[in-house]
């Protein structure tokens, strides 16, 4: 009798349509027509509902409604719904009718999830039609066209009851060739929240709107003294410019009563953006960014959005709290990270929205907590954890859904938000059904809990960290519904959090072991925070050297509290690749300050320098650097007179240093150097360079030969001249003194006299000692010339 009352428009309660389900799948409709005895006509009903559901699935017809308005009637007012009809069969139906039907209140708030899961089932089409003339015929329905409706009625119409949340239903009634009676073809059910009046107490709701965004920039900036920052893509640009995922949060957010959830990292970047920036390509090159007015235009928004509104800023580059908690304790330096990214808050978040944040909450993925989240998550200062209820479940008993605000020890209270309200806005709501269904579900949850008891109570709802577009929008429709209700009043995070906690609602955080293992395996491996720790202690041997460690402290801190956000979550190998990058770059960093590389060096002699050359093609310099130069062999080869000595390196940025060091050879043969750069903390920085030191030492004996050799060559040479020179003296002897007759010695040619030709020949004119005529007659300046001086001759007159 079930059946034939579903199509006879009676109401069954949810419950009842769940075993009536289960009564079908076991025995089959025509067992239970013969069970029931139902007589002929009811027969020819049963065989119309079985007819329905092989309609249904062969195709039926799809029932969209794409609007409901107004989305929270109250008395006097005219409800409309819009949407289509779609036959999804291979034949035509024909007698089609699309009519509304109110089915019963429903009173709990599982009630409401049983009847959006089945909100197409056609063996549930339940409720009073309302009278057809409020309905929309069409003569046929085409296979794979579809058909729009438009129906309006009052809700005085409606024959609604006492307040509470009411089964909506629209349905598709017609009939095919295969089974030529009226039947319901197609359902689409939803939800009409009734409560015409404002009596009784409000829920307080804390609704958070998040501006969260994943990682765009990088450790990387502009070769030049600006530090131009580079961005990894342009998608950032996407989400700010009109018609973006950020664009519409900020400008749907506005005009809400919301808590705004921000990460710095976004505002920095977009700040970043607001000025010269560089993007780099799918190449590894970098070119300009041209979104600087786009930047301005999302910032100046935002501002104008946040002002007078409760701001709450997450630590930078929102880190995932379990991932830490489960994988990352035991790294030395992790949870500095998630203390570093806590500190930068105050001077990212004020200066750039001028609203001061609060910083006291901590909000784990998904709102899920163990005992060693809680730990985490506080660790940095924070002291409210936002949870969820499908977390932090109610162990009490409770008939009711209590409010958020629980201590759960150590002077930590525990925001858990309503995970029915939370999850309401999830999947794809792209298409306009989903959307309105989205909300009707909001809205029917939101009252359904208010009216569980006459006590005032606190609720928050903690909506999907980066929602898309559509979500949004559907988010926006369904809190302007609400503030246009008459069941809530909106309240701030910060006064949820503070509100009286409900004595009977639970305050034991679940196990660590109940941690949902969907989660769990989206988490940063160990190994992510293991690479972190590796790269930060990188930063710190690199940043000791550097006259202006600010250049890169800031840019890689950043870097590095992004490469364990929560926005990895089930992108392990982006994760991967983002670490990667900022390690490999910083790598390549700390190589442009090294030492150039040397060829083996020859040594003649007992003592000589070695210079070693440090090079520099960083744009700042480089500062308390040592140079240490090791002998492996002192024996034969000593370093300063030791096996090795050093020296302190300054080099200026985009220069190198050569630095020279004195070295004792004590043995012929060949001995090995290490030049090797220290930090002043005695830390080895970059590569050893390796070179051979070829030691020739020259011996007293080889000594005493050059010498020998040099005086025979003196001796031979002063023979000559000895030679020469009595040579001479007998020629001037045989000639006898003549002169011409003008006095000049040399006949009448004026040929040089034998000492002058000696002169020449030993090159020793003007040189003391040589013998000169006491009446040498040659005058200390020629005679005049009236030729003209050649150039650059001095003439004197």
């Amino acid at each position: 009798m079930a059946e034939a009352a579903d199509i006879q428009g009676t109401s069954p309660s949810p419950a009842r349509r769940r075993v009536r389900r289960t009564l079908a799948l076991l025995t089959g409709a025509p067992l239970l027509a013969g069970l029931v005895q139902i007589p002929a006509a009811g027969s020819a009903h049963a065989e119309a509902r079985e007819g329905a559901r092989s309609a249904s699935d062969a195709g039926g017809v799809s029932v969209a409604v794409d609007s409901l308005s107004p989305a929270a009637p109250r008395d006097g007012d005219t409800v409309t719904v819009s949407g289509t009809v779609t036959n999804l069969g291979k034949r035509t139906v024909t007698d089609a009718h699309v009519g509304l039907r109110v089915g019963e209140r429903i009173t709990t708030r599982s009630g409401i999830d049983s009847v959006a899961e089945d909100s197409r089932d056609l063996s549930g089409a339940t409720g009073t039609e309302i009278d057809d003339k409020y309905g929309t015929k069409f003569a046929k329905l085409t296979p794979g066209v579809a058909e729009h409706f438009n129906l309006s009625v009052p809700v005085d119409e409606l024959d609604l009851g006492e307040k509470g949340v009411y089964e909506f239903a629209v349905t598709l009634s017609g009939q095919t060739s295969a089974q030529p009676w009226e039947q319901v073809l197609g359902v689409q059910r939803t939800f009409l929240p009734w409560k015409p009046d404002g009596s009784g107490t409000k829920t307080k709701t804390t609704f958070l709107w998040p501006l969260i965004s994943d990682a765009h920039m990088a450790a990387e900036t502009g070769s030049n003294e600006s530090q131009t920052p580079v961005f990894l893509d342009e998608d950032l640009a996407k989400e700010i410019s009109p018609g973006g995922r950020l664009a519409q949060m900020v400008a749907l957010g506005k005009d809400l009563d919301v808590t705004w959830v921000v990460d710095p990292d976004l505002l920095a970047s977009v700040d970043a953006m607001s000025h010269s920036y560089e993007v780099r390509g799918a190449d590894g090159r970098t070119t300009a960014g041209k979104h600087q007015a786009v930047a301005k235009q999302w910032l100046a928004d935002l501002q104008d959005a946040v002002e007078d509104k409760e701001v709450v800023a997450l630590p930078f580059a929102d880190p995932d709290l379990a991932s830490l908690a489960h994988n990352g304790t035991d790294i030395t330096g992790s949870l500095s990270q998630l203390k570093d990214a806590t500190d930068v808050v105050a001077n990212t978040v004020e200066p750039i929205l001028h609203v001061k944040p609060s910083t006291d909450f901590a909000w784990p993925a998904e709102g899920a907590v163990d005992p060693s989240i809680v730990k985490v998550a506080t660790s940095a200062g924070a002291d409210k954890v936002i949870a969820r209820s499908d977390s932090l479940q109610e162990t009490g008993g409770l008939t009711y859904t209590p409010s958020a605000a629980r201590p759960i020890g150590g002077g930590t209270t525990a925001v858990v938000a309503d995970a029915r309200l939370s999850t309401a806005f999830e999947g794809d709501l792209t298409k306009a059904s989903a959307s309105t269904a989205a909300v009707q579900r909001f809205l029917a949850q939101s009252l359904q809990l208010g009216l569980q008891t006459g006590k005032q109570r606190s609720v928050v709802v903690a909506p999907q960290r980066m929602p898309t577009g559509s979500q949004a929008r559907a988010m926006a429709e369904a809190l302007t519904a609400l503030a246009d209700g008459t069941w809530s009043q909106a309240q701030d995070l910060t006064d949820a959090a503070a509100a009286k906690p409900d004595p009977g609602a639970t305050t034991k955080v679940p196990t660590r072991s109940s941690y949902p293992a969907k989660l769990r395996k989206q988490e940063l491996p160990h190994a992510a925070f293991e690479q972190i720790a590796r790269t930060q202690d990188k930063l710190g041997h690199f940043k000791v050297v550097l006259s202006d460690e600010s250049r890169v402290v800031t840019p890689f801190g950043r870097a590095l509290n992004r490469g364990m956000s929560t926005a990895w979550r089930g992108r392990a190998a982006e994760a991967q690749a983002f670490r990667d990058g900022v390690e490999t770059y910083l790598d390549g960093l700390t190589g442009q300050v090294r030492l150039i590389d040397k060829s083996e060096t020859k040594l003649s002699g007992r003592s000589a320098t070695i210079p070693v050359t440090v090079q520099n093609n960083l744009v700042q310099g480089v500062d308390h650097l040592v140079l240490r130069l090791t002998s492996t062999n002192p024996t034969r080869l000593k370093i300063g007179g030791d096996a090795y000595q050093e020296r302190p390196v300054t080099v200026s940025g985009g220069h190198s240093q050569s630095v020279k060091f004195t070295t004792s050879a004590n043995a012929n043969g060949q001995a090995t150097v290490v030049a090797q750069l220290f930090t002043a903390d005695g830390q080895p920085y970059g590569q050893a360079v390796t070179f051979d030191v070829k030691v020739t030492e020259i011996t007293a004996t080889v000594m005493l030969v050059i010498g020998g050799g040099v005086l025979l060559l003196v001796l031979a040479g002063y023979r000559m001249y000895q030679q020469r020179k009595r040579a001479a003296a007998r020629t001037g002897d045989e000639d006898g003194p003549g002169e011409d007759g003008d006095g000049t010695a040399g006949g009448p040619e004026n040929p040089a006299g034998p000492e002058e030709r000696l002169r020449e020949e030993s090159g020793a004119h003007g040189r003391a000692g040589d013998p000169v005529q006491p009446s040498d007659p040659t005058p200390d300046t020629a005679a005049e010339s009236a030729d003209p001086s050649g150039t650059g001759e001095r003439v004197d007159r």
